[in-house]
């Protein structure tokens, strides 16, 4: 494992922090699950049928010590949960139809979250991502000054540590979006300890192109150092101007990032997308995430094309955001 969940793990153990996994039956969660409890890591809480869950996991010859299991059909304190989310979605659902829809374990699940049963969820190795962020932005919402979550992937290769954002959620964000996900990327920078240096990223340098694309950039630079005075954020720039220094001293002279930025954000998603996966791809990166930001409790989604190791590490980095 490496350096970079080493951290991390030692930053959680004996932490006390619990995480809802949705997707009990799922032989990749119950492998993670069973390695995280076994190992002390963290507090897991899997939802299903209790008897299929214990089943499938002696059919893996997985064990669940310190594991809970809840099965929404027979929890206790369900009259507790649909007051709360009649309540939270105000009036837009009725008591029974509130009831139906808390069986869907990934709204249970962050029913959970949200009533501070658990710190955290990770879902996704089963649904899609819409199942899983859908009851997130319904339930536990954006925090205060932020209004659209954004993901985040963690590149690594050895020693080398950076953040792209955004590459998953918002298709066209505005300059107000990218102030937020850059202020957002920078303390999700911190966390896996990167000093953040945030490089605002467009297809100019300082004004060597102007059209409403770089103008969207460059007032996104202003906003984000009005909300975050103590930042180092700089842009307008292209990629080669952000991170090689030779072309920062001939291109942006003048600017507080010199080819040493290590938090990047894209002007849109589809860059965002297609960046992330060149540099893991033809780079050789290990693409972390995507790791959700913005939200007031950490949520997290898997790929569906995920294994047990991959649930593991996502499971280490959403109870690191609940710290």
């Amino acid at each position: 494992m490496s350096d970079l969940f080493s951290s991390l793990k030692q930053k959680v153990a004996g932490k006390k922090v619990t995480l809802v996994f949705p997707e009990g039956l799922d032989e990749r969660i119950l492998t993670a699950v069973s390695r995280l409890a076994s190992e002390q890591v963290l507090t897991p809480i899997v939802i299903g049928n209790k008897e299929a869950v214990k089943q499938k996991a002696a059919e893996l010859g997985v064990a669940l010590p310190n594991v809970e299991i809840i099965d929404p059909k027979q929890y206790e304190a369900m009259d507790e949960l649909v007051a709360a989310f009649v309540e939270r979605r105000k009036g837009k659902v009725s008591n029974e139809e509130a009831r139906n829809i808390l069986l869907d374990e990934n709204y249970f699940g962050t029913m959970l979250v949200y009533m501070n049963k658990a710190h955290g969820l990770v879902s996704g190795a089963a649904h899609s991502t819409a199942d899983t962020v859908r009851p997130a932005l319904q339930i536990i919402k954006t925090k205060p000054g932020i209004r659209k979550t954004s993901g985040v992937f963690i590149m690594v290769r050895g020693d080398e540590k950076y953040v792209f954002a955004d590459c998953a959620i918002n298709i066209a964000p505005d300059s107000q979006d990218l102030a937020e996900i850059a202020v957002e990327s920078a303390n999700t920078a911190k966390m896996f300890d990167i000093e953040p240096r945030v490089a605002m990223l467009s297809f100019s340098t300082k004004g060597s192109a102007k059209s409403q694309e770089t103008e969207k950039v460059i007032e996104a630079v202003r906003l984000a150092k009005e909300m975050a005075p103590d930042l180092v954020i700089d842009g307008e720039f292209q990629f080669d101007a952000a991170f090689v220094p030779s072309v920062a001293k001939k291109k942006a002279p003048d600017s507080i990032i010199q080819g040493d930025a290590n938090v990047f954000i894209f002007p849109s998603l589809e860059a965002g997308n297609i960046g992330y996966k060149i540099a893991q791809r033809l780079g050789n990166f290990e693409a972390v995430g995507p790791i959700l930001q913005g939200l007031n409790k950490p949520v997290n989604d898997l790929s569906r094309g995920c294994n047990a190791e991959d649930v593991y590490k996502l499971a280490l980095i959403t109870a690191a955001q609940a710290l």
